[in-house]
């Protein structure tokens, strides 16, 4: 008997392959035939444009989506975080598969953690949610627009970084062959060497898009070890204290060879905007095979309340029978338990990629610990909950405690960041007219 086919739309980043590629592997272990069908989306075609003044939620969903309504594919892949909350009735979500670490991890040169940056660092996100989270907790901090996918955003922190090591290498390799003009122009072995900034160690990648937030997904467990010539730690040049003001002990040839490929792609691109860090999804990082390669410090999701949703996977189907052999293919209970929970309390405050709400869900026995965040777009104003829903009636009693936090005042934070989202797209569609 022949096995039955099913397409799958995914989008085509490195991202969406990677995580349509588990779905298929799982899917081809219950005996389907799978055929991979990539599809543009609007979220991809923009590539300049932040997601939340694309004018409406689900800038990466509806082309996948329309797919399978269409025919043209039997079901679609998305990061749970990117899908809206009011979808295509005809469509259902038939699966969640087992949810990645869901947290936001900063990602920064040299292992700094978020105390330790400067005071009005450059931090770099494409999430309101992210930059009023980050402004809650270091007003000081000058949060910038960043765009791309993961190892681009990736690339465009590491690229000045790495760019200034590798003259510094050069330069002392030059002086080191010519010594008097080395002094002469003031670039000597031992102010080459001493000159560069202080690094540390320490990771987190995206989320999901993680979808995942990440937006995650213990970034921490996978710093580098610091060691003077490895791909991370020495971004920088070593301080004095830790080189003794001794000359590197690789040429700048060997150093490029241990690079990672990321870091090998950074020191090809030009960027506008230098950050001393940004803020990523953990499961993006992980998924990728990037998170090793990287210093990332986990933010605690308990401040840094991660977007609903985030490190989840969600695959949609329009076919009752379908969906219901991908269910049982796919589902993990847990999952798909904790993104309900986080995706009702959204859905109930009308929130969505236009408002600063972090919804953070935990399975803990006959118990669902939820914290949820709404917040100003400047971090200025935050209303903040936690509850123990009660598993048996878990959506029911997420409807009640968003209801509560709507009366505690996050539903004004709400419709305040949904008017100047609306207002900011009529201005900008007024002056293309």
């Amino acid at each position: 008997m022949a096995r039955p086919t099913v397409r799958l739309a995914t989008r085509g980043s490195d991202l969406a392959m990677r995580q349509t590629a588990q779905v298929a592997e799982a899917l081809e272990d219950r005996r389907f035939e799978v055929e991979v069908v990539q599809v543009s989306t609007r979220g991809d075609e923009v590539r300049d444009e932040l997601i939340h003044r694309l004018g409406k939620t689900g800038a990466f969903v509806r082309s996948l989506d329309e797919r399978v309504l269409s025919g043209e594919a039997d079901a679609a892949v998305h990061s749970m975080k990117d899908v809206p909350t009011e979808s295509p009735e005809e469509l259902v979500v038939a699966a969640v598969p087992e949810r990645g670490p869901p947290g936001d991890v900063l990602v920064t040169p040299d292992g700094r953690s978020l105390s330790d940056l400067p005071e009005g660092a450059t931090v770099g996100t494409s999430s309101l949610r992210r930059r009023a989270q980050l402004l809650a907790h270091r007003p000081d901090l000058t949060v910038e627009p960043l765009r791309g996918n993961v190892d681009t955003r990736v690339e465009k922190l590491l690229a000045p970084h790495l760019q200034r090591e590798h003259e510094r290498r050069l330069g002392a390799e030059e002086s080191a062959q010519d010594p008097e003009a080395g002094a002469a122009d003031g670039t000597d072995e031992d102010a080459v060497d001493g000159n560069g900034d202080a690094g540390a160690t320490d990771d987190a990648t995206d989320g999901s898009d993680d979808g995942s937030n990440g937006d995650a997904e213990a970034e921490t467990d996978n710093a580098t070890d610091g060691s003077d010539d490895g791909s991370n730690g020495d971004a920088e040049a070593e301080t004095d204290d830790e080189a003794g003001n001794e000359a590197y002990d690789r040429t700048a040839a060997e150093w490029f060879e241990d690079l990672s490929e990321v870091e090998r792609r950074a020191m090809e691109r030009t960027v506008d905007v230098e950050f001393d860090a940004i803020v990523l999804a953990e499961v993006g990082l992980r998924r990728l095979g990037l998170a090793d390669d990287l210093d990332t410090d986990r933010l605690p999701p308990d401040e840094f309340v991660p977007a609903p949703g985030q490190g989840a996977m969600a695959v949609t189907a329009l076919d009752a029978d379908l969906a219901e052999r991908i269910h049982g293919a796919l589902d993990h209970p847990r999952s798909r338990v904790e993104t309900t929970v986080e995706r009702t309390v959204l859905a109930t405050l009308g929130g969505g990629c236009v408002a600063p709400i972090g919804v953070h869900a935990v399975l803990q026995g006959e118990h669902v610990r939820t914290v949820a965040a709404a917040l100003g777009r400047d971090g200025e104003a935050v209303v903040r909950g936690t509850r123990n829903l009660p598993v048996e009636r878990h959506a029911e009693a997420a409807r009640e405690f968003a209801r509560d936090l709507d009366e505690e005042g996050a539903g004004e934070l709400v419709a305040a960041a949904r008017a100047e989202t609306d207002d900011r797209e009529a201005k900008r569609e007024g002056s293309e007219e």
